[in-house]
């Protein structure tokens, strides 16, 4: 089968052999594959405990072409989204020990075939299309994780996205709208808060303006009641100013890098609650995929290359310019 195999010295498509399959496991022809952030710091050996070599991928959709036990043969011919959380464990408040990510170290989906264990498939929700279901289980299990179990969002709650634009808060600003909130965003480029709004958003504001902190209360009439933030960095302090007393910041990535000089006073005399959260259960992943349906929501994409334009893809995903999911299309179904 063809791959893309990432190695010391190089990242290119590569014939590799079809591994064995095993029992408990699906042999999954991908129609179309999603890239992550994730895949692109793995790329730049930026991730822990990398593998070479290694076949990158967490998101994907395909049909079912092989079983490796015959009690599961109904799953033959499916059209399916692959859960990429694997072995999260038993304790649905954190992932254990020997929790991973399908494509770090398991083979994952930039590859005509994917094995993943039975119990990872789901249905392709029947509103969307391949490329637009090959978008949704990573970042759609991460963004619901955050607003409905670490952040507890309720109905006409004031919610602020920040960095609008990558996958997880798109989808994030798609389920809280969906949900009822009153949900604001920050971009550095204009064009996407303008296209937040489309999707629901209120409002937003550029985070590249010196006085955004001040622009963005002004907006929202006031503080807001959950924070999603992917970014960390030295914007975070004004992120603890933003919060309404007892409000939630959740925080899912850290892409601006480390918080200088957190603002302790803040945190406690404000009565905050900063919560992490990576991924999700098996449960949320459920709930998420139903909540999709029911909703009928669409991940937005922002473009789609063909297999043998890979490396355009992920240069549209190092692209500050791209807003939604940047997809890869595997083969046709």
């Amino acid at each position: 089968m063809r791959a893309l195999v990432l190695r010391v010295e190089s990242f290119r498509i590569e014939e590799v052999a079809l591994p064995e399959l095993q029992p408990g496991e699906a042999r999954v022809r991908v129609l179309a594959a999603a890239l992550n952030r994730r895949d692109e710091w793995i790329r730049q050996g930026r991730y822990a405990r990398i593998q070479y070599p290694a076949i990158l991928g967490s998101d994907g959709c395909g049909i079912v072409e092989a079983v490796g036990a015959e009690r599961d043969r109904a799953w033959l011919g499916q059209v399916v989204i692959i859960n990429p959380s694997i072995g999260w464990g038993e304790n649905p408040r954190a992932q254990g020990p020997a929790y991973e990510i399908l494509g770090m170290p398991r083979a994952g989906t930039l590859a005509e075939y994917v094995h993943v264990p039975v119990d990872r498939l789901v249905e392709k929700p029947p509103h969307v299309t391949v490329e637009e279901a090959a978008a949704l289980p990573l970042a759609g299990l991460t963004a619901y994780r955050a607003l409905f179990t670490q952040g507890q969002l309720q109905p006409c709650q004031k919610v602020l996205i920040t960095g609008i634009g990558g996958g997880v808060a798109l989808m994030a600003l798609q389920f809280a709208v969906a949900a009822g909130a009153q949900v604001f965003v920050t971009s550095g480029r204009p064009e996407k808060v303008e296209r937040a709004q489309a999707l629901g958003a209120i409002g937003g504001v550029s985070y590249r303006h010196p006085e955004w902190e001040r622009l963005l209360r002004e907006l929202a009439d006031g503080e807001f009641d959950l924070i999603v933030d992917g970014t960390g960095g030295e914007a975070f302090n004004a992120l603890l100013g933003l919060t309404a007393p007892a409000g939630t910041i959740v925080v899912y990535g850290a892409t601006a890098g480390a918080v200088p000089s957190f603002n302790l006073h803040r945190l406690f005399w404000r009565q905050l609650r900063v919560v992490g959260t990576t991924m999700g259960t098996d449960a949320e992943f459920a709930a998420m995929v139903h909540f999709v349906t029911e909703h009928r929501l669409v991940p937005v994409i922002d473009s789609v290359f063909p297999f043998e334009r890979v490396g355009e893809a992920f240069e549209r995903l190092r692209s500050d310019e791209h807003m939604g999911k940047v997809v890869v299309r595997i083969a046709d179904g």
